[in-house]
């Protein structure tokens, strides 16, 4: 049953990531709308592109609790919930608040619903849903990262750990969970493909977190 709480914790959940942080910050401190450069996305990945570390590290962050905070609005309509299924509609309320937060990252109503490729804001909601598959993940974007310097290579594959994570190392009981770990791949397929693209070509920008000394 649909409730009044339901309905605004959804709201509440698009505004969220509906909130262009790449823009935000661009326009305030470097003068830059982001969807202007690079790939042309609002997003953590375009951020390390076009302003440097500093600005794609506070974007990727802000971005994170945009969608661990959405996700965990389940607890403002989930309290009522009791009962031997009590875990799965309540994993069943993050993923809906989950979801409707990244598409308000993708499509959001303060930047002319041109936003991201989400990929920030659904590791804020994996990481309120399932802690322990959040931090493999975490393991392969850093590890990628360290060894590849592809942001947008480390988000794809940091990505499909999730969904294997969870069928193959943790066995989730809950279905619903498995089927958005499956979507998630059909997602970052869907918005990864000119940076595939330009992976295969050798084209993709690199990211050194670490200065080169020089020789």
């Amino acid at each position: 049953m649909i409730s009044i709480y339901s309905i605004s914790a959804l709201i509440a959940a698009y505004l969220f990531g509906s909130i262009p942080t790449a823009v935000w910050i661009g326009q305030a401190f470097y003068g830059i709308d982001v969807r202007e450069y690079g790939s042309g996305n609002a997003g953590a990945t375009n951020t390390f592109r076009v302003l440097g570390k500093k600005a794609g590290i506070a974007v990727m962050i802000l971005d994170i609790l945009k969608g661990y905070t959405a996700t965990n609005l389940a607890y403002l309509i989930g309290l009522s919930v009791t009962g031997p299924h009590s875990s799965v509609q309540f994993a069943n309320y993050q993923l809906a608040l989950g979801i409707t937060a990244v598409m308000g990252h993708l499509f959001p109503i303060f930047a002319g619903f041109r936003g991201g490729k989400g990929i920030a804001t659904l590791f804020g909601m994996i990481l309120a849903v399932h802690f322990p598959a959040a931090m493999l993940c975490v393991l392969v974007f850093v590890t990628v990262l360290l060894i590849s310097k592809y942001v947008s290579l480390s988000s794809i594959l940091s990505g499909f750990t999730f969904p294997l994570s969870i069928i193959f190392v943790f066995q989730s009981p809950i279905r619903s969970v498995v089927l958005y770990g499956m979507c998630i791949c059909v997602l970052i397929l869907v918005t990864h493909q000119k940076n595939i693209e330009r992976l295969l070509k050798g084209k993709e920008s690199k990211v050194f977190l670490f200065k080169k000394k020089a020789v």
